[in-house]
């Protein structure tokens, strides 16, 4: 794929992570809790998961493929995504979708901007450069106008 195309799935990925964020929110608030409406969107996001491994994946790994992944590899992801997600809907009610989004967005940005320098979680080194640095400062300031009232 060219990058056209992978930057504009990146960009749909985002707007989609949006989109859920405000509505599994207004479904943590009609229950009343942020941890049920984690529930309900993971267990529905396994159910998609699985239909669509099952119709479109032809490239199943083998059991000794799957013994040689790190035990935590297979629970630490998933801690992760109930954590923010789950912070996702309790925070977004409370301080607005745009706030929460900018402001979850400042800390995967910075947080990916360090891990990438240090090839943290065994990925590609990425040095900070100045236009990392100044790609930061700008955000940040963004967040703030985002944020003034």
């Amino acid at each position: 794929m060219n990058k056209i195309v992978l930057l504009t799935l990146a960009f749909i990925g985002g707007v989609s992570l949006a989109m859920q964020g405000g509505l599994n929110a207004k479904l943590g608030v009609l229950l009343r809790n942020p941890f049920l409406a984690s529930i309900v969107a993971f267990t529905c996001s396994t159910c998609f998961a699985v239909l669509t491994t099952l119709v479109a994946n032809r490239n199943i790994p083998s059991s000794v493929e799957l013994k040689q992944i790190p035990t935590y590899l297979w629970f630490s992801g998933g801690l992760f995504s109930v954590l923010g997600i789950t912070l996702y809907y309790y925070t977004i009610p409370k301080l607005g979708v745009s706030t929460m989004i900018s402001m979850g967005l400042s800390g995967q940005l910075i947080f990916a901007v360090i891990a990438g320098h240090y090839g943290w979680l065994g990925l590609p080194v990425e040095p900070v450069s100045l236009k990392r640095f100044l790609g930061i400062v700008s955000m940040i300031f963004g967040i703030l106008l985002i944020n003034s009232k």
